[in-house]
Order: structure tokens, then sequence, then C-alpha cells
């Protein structure tokens, strides 16, 4: 969500989950990245000038789109206490009462524009890997859903799209027919791990089974992946901030 991204701590787990979901597509090493970014609206120069430095205080909260009350509050009115509500008071069970405690006092209640992040509120970031494939990652807050994930795959017999919910769409050229595939993820639903569309369920299942079976090959992404797509982060991180292409693993980087 845009106030958590701004207010909150989730972006560097962001940029790292989605890298490992770039990298998972691709079976070889990334070789080379390049990014461009910035903060460029949620800056103290583009707050309301009537604007406070809480939005339970503010006195234009309700023209502002980006209000912590409408975001989180309103949700819990409206009897969601799941994510992103559940970040903002994760050591209770989310209500009225401890959300607008924790809006009050805590860092997801201060005003977007005032706050000391320096998150990029828009973010592309070019990969070539190991045998000329290439990817594209961007991530903007100014989206009308909130966190979801979309992924366009171009084959040389097809395109491959999915936007985030259980179904794949896949063009194929030759036929010029699109096939609809179902790829629900079947995550118990009184299960808590339901973040990044179930992969949360499925990375703990798979970890599970690979114990309780002695089959390391259950587990798809282990420490090895988690690793490099950290480091992956990082050197992209480095190309923004020094506006050039990083060679990936390069000894003098």
């Amino acid at each position: 969500g845009k106030h958590s991204l701004m207010t909150g701590d989730l972006t560097a787990p962001l940029f790292c989950v989605d890298t490992n979901h770039e990298g998972m597509l691709s079976p070889t090493r990334c070789i080379k990245v390049s990014s461009f970014g910035s903060l460029s609206h949620f800056t103290k120069e583009n707050k309301p000038p009537e604007a406070t430095e809480r939005c339970l205080d503010c006195p234009v909260e309700g023209s502002c789109p980006y209000s912590a009350s409408k975001i989180y509050l309103d949700r819990v009115k409206q009897g969601a206490v799941g994510w992103p509500v559940s970040v903002v008071c994760p050591s209770s069970i989310p209500d009225i009462e401890s959300v607008t405690e924790a809006l009050r006092t805590g860092p997801y209640g201060r005003c977007v524009y005032q706050c000391d992040n320096d998150v990029c509120s828009n973010q592309v970031v070019n990969m070539e890997f190991e045998g000329g494939v290439t990817a594209a990652f961007s991530m903007v807050a100014f989206t009308e859903e909130i966190c979801n994930r979309k992924t366009t795959i171009h084959g040389s017999k097809g395109e491959l799209c999915w936007n985030g919910g259980s179904q794949v769409q896949v063009f194929d050229f030759l036929s010029q027919r699109t096939t609809q595939h179902n790829a629900e993820s079947k995550v118990p639903g009184n299960f808590s791990l339901v973040g990044h569309g179930g992969a949360d369920y499925h990375l703990i299942d798979s970890f599970i089974s690979a114990v309780a079976c002695g089959d390391p090959s259950l587990i798809r992404s282990g420490p090895e992946e988690t690793l490099s797509s950290h480091r992956l982060v990082f050197e992209a991180e480095r190309a923004r901030r020094e506006s050039r292409v990083v060679f990936c693993g390069a000894e003098e980087d």
C-alpha cells in the first residue's frame, strides 16, 4: 500500500521477493543490472499547507487519498483485520481501539509527506541473464490495486500473462488463440500465511515437507536463491544511486 510503503518497513522485503520471482523465471544467472527511480511525490515540499504530522489530527485528512485513517481504520470498521491492517499493531488483535492507538503513536499514523523515509515511489530495474534473456521490473506506489503483482513473459511461440490472481493466460502466436489456465494456490482457509498470493504458505509447506521426507528437491527456492535475489537487490540499488550498469559478481564491484 502507498502509506505502508512510505511510513513502514515493507519495501526491501517486497523488492527481494519480486527479484526472486524474476530470477525463478530464468534458469540462468543475472549478469547485468540497471535501475532508475526516485522519491518523486511523498516529500515535504508536496505536503498540503494545512496538513499536520499525523493523520488522526489532520484537518485535510478527508481530502487526502493517502490518509492512514482511510487505509487502516476504515478497514477495521468494515471487519477487515488482515493485511495491511495486521502490520499496524502486530502485538495485539486489530480492532478499532488498538488500531487507533497505533495510528496515534506509531509510525503508520504519520503523514506520508512528513516522513524521513527515502524509499522510491517509482522504480524500474532492468536485468540481463546469461544467454541473453532480459527482464524488466517496475514498482510504483500509484496503483488502484494494493501490492498486486502482474507478470508478462514473452516467448518465441507465445505470450503468458498473469495478473496476480488464479488465472494464467497463454496466447499462441501460431493459432492466434488465448487459453486460460487455472493456477489456484489452494491455501487452507484458516491459515494465516496467505501473503504474496499464497506463496508464504507454500514456502513453509515445502520446507516442512522436505524435512519430513528427507528430500531437499522439494524446496524450489532455498538459501542460495534467497541470497542471490538479495544480492541482486543491492546491486540494483547501487546501479540506481550511481547511474550506471552494474555487472553482477564482478570483482571491481
